[in-house]
C-alpha cells in the first residue's frame, strides 16, 4: 500500500521536539485521520475535506525531514482550517488561506522550534506564503541540510552549463543557459526546450 495511517503515538519521530503537543491538538480536535505516505515525487502532501461519509484527511511523506514533515503538515493544516471557515467559496491558495497558513507557521517560530536558518527563511514567506509546501528556493535548499540520509541527487543549479541530467520521469536533457529565474534546458531525445527551477533534483549523468 502507498500510504499508511500514522498511529498517532508514534506520530513523534515525524516531527521536531516540542511540537507533537500542539500537532496532536488539531488533529484530535477536527478528527483528523492522518497517513504517512511513501515518497511522492510530486507532491509533498495531501489533504482532502470531511464529508457526510468521511472525516478530514492529510498525507504526508514519510521520506522528509522532521522540519520538512512538519512544514508541509501545516500547509495542509491551513487548508483544513480555511475549509472549516470558508467551505469551498474560496480559491484553494488564495488570500484566506494564505493568511491561515501565516498565522500556523508563526505559531511554530514564535515557540523557536526551527533553526537559525530555516526561521528566517520561514519568516521572509509569511507575508506570502508559496502556493505548494516547501516551494521558496530558498527554504528548499536550506531544508536539504537536514536530510537525513544525503541524497546522491543535486539541484539543476549545482550542475555546470551544458551538463547532462535525467529527470525522475526517465527523461535526458542538457542544461542551458539562465533565463531569469529558471534555467532553459533541452531534452537530448526531442530537441524540445524546457524551463526548470533552479532547485528541481535531477541526477547527473
Amino acid at each position: 500500500m502507498p500510504k499508511r495511517e500514522a498511529p498517532i503515538d508514534h506520530l513523534q519521530k515525524f516531527l521536531p521536539a516540542g511540537t507533537y503537543d500542539a500537532v496532536l491538538e488539531y488533529l484530535q480536535f477536527y478528527k483528523v485521520h492522518l497517513t504517512v505516505a511513501r515518497e511522492r515525487k510530486s507532491i509533498l502532501g495531501d489533504y482532502r475535506h470531511r464529508t457526510h461519509f468521511a472525516n478530514h484527511r492529510i498525507s504526508v511523506n514519510g521520506n522528509l525531514n522532521k522540519f520538512s514533515f512538519l512544514i508541509t503538515l501545516l500547509h495542509e493544516l491551513a487548508h483544513l482550517l480555511t475549509f472549516e471557515r470558508f467551505g469551498n467559496t474560496v480559491l484553494s491558495h488564495g488570500k484566506e488561506w494564505k493568511i491561515i497558513y501565516g498565522k500556523l507557521l508563526d505559531q511554530f517560530i514564535q515557540n523557536k522550534i526551527f533553526p537559525g536558518d530555516i526561521q528566517q527563511e520561514l519568516l521572509s514567506s509569511l507575508k506570502n506564503p508559496a502556493a505548494t509546501s516547501c516551494a521558496e528556493d530558498g527554504l528548499i535548499r536550506v531544508l536539504r541540510k537536514y536530510d537525513d540520509t544525503k541524497s546522491h541527487n543535486r539541484l539543476v543549479e549545482e550542475i555546470p552549463e551544458n551538463g547532462i541530467f535525467r529527470c525522475n520521469d526517465g527523461r535526458v536533457f542538457k542544461k542551458g543557459m539562465k533565463m531569469r529565474k529558471r534555467f532553459q534546458c533541452i531534452e537530448v531525445k526531442t530537441g524540445k526546450v524546457y524551463l526548470f527551477s533552479p532547485v528541481y533534483e535531477i541526477e547527473i549523468l
